[in-house]
């Protein structure tokens, strides 16, 4: 069995969410997401992102991190700002003792749905269908987020199979 949390970091918005493996079956444990308004400073942003991030952990003790790596976009404001976050979810994770695999986008979108290029609502109805839910859960950054725990069970999986062989 392993049980693996997925993140989708953002300074607004960090979409988190815990899947477990058992038997082949991926089932989610629990998810959410960490918002932050615009009112708060940069460092309170982090802070929050921070502690809630350890307490998720605390929560629901998963075994190993996947977070999704920075997309380079033409907005650099954006990058800087979203390596920021990916930086406290790291460190969540390091504080917290668990291992941290990065992904990144295309590979996820590759490996859930087929397709490098697929849309967001793609990936979300096949996150809901793989892990058998019965409502696509809100907004975006979670479904990414198990999404992006998913790939690392599906990963993980492949990897030792081939190892078998």
């Amino acid at each position: 069995m392993a049980r693996v949390i997925g993140i989708d970091p953002g300074t607004a918005i960090t979409g988190w969410g815990v899947v477990e493996s058992k038997n082949g079956t991926q089932k989610p444990v629990k998810f959410g997401c960490i918002k932050t308004t615009t009112k708060q400073s940069r460092a309170e942003r982090l802070k929050v992102i921070y502690e809630e991030l350890l307490a998720v952990i605390k929560e629901t003790t998963p075994d190993v991190m996947a977070i999704e790596m920075i997309f380079f976009n033409v907005n650099v404001k954006t990058a800087l700002s979203v390596g920021q976050a990916r930086g406290v979810c790291l460190l969540a994770a390091a504080v917290s003792g668990i291992s941290a695999y990065e992904y990144n986008t295309s590979e996820v979108k590759s490996i859930i749905t087929g397709y490098g290029r697929a849309t967001k609502s793609e990936v979300a109805n096949s996150i809901t269908e793989l892990l058998r839910m019965e409502e696509t859960p809100t907004p975006d950054d979670v479904t990414d987020a198990l999404a992006i725990a998913a790939t690392h069970i599906i990963q993980t999986q492949k990897h030792l199979e081939e190892n078998r062989q």
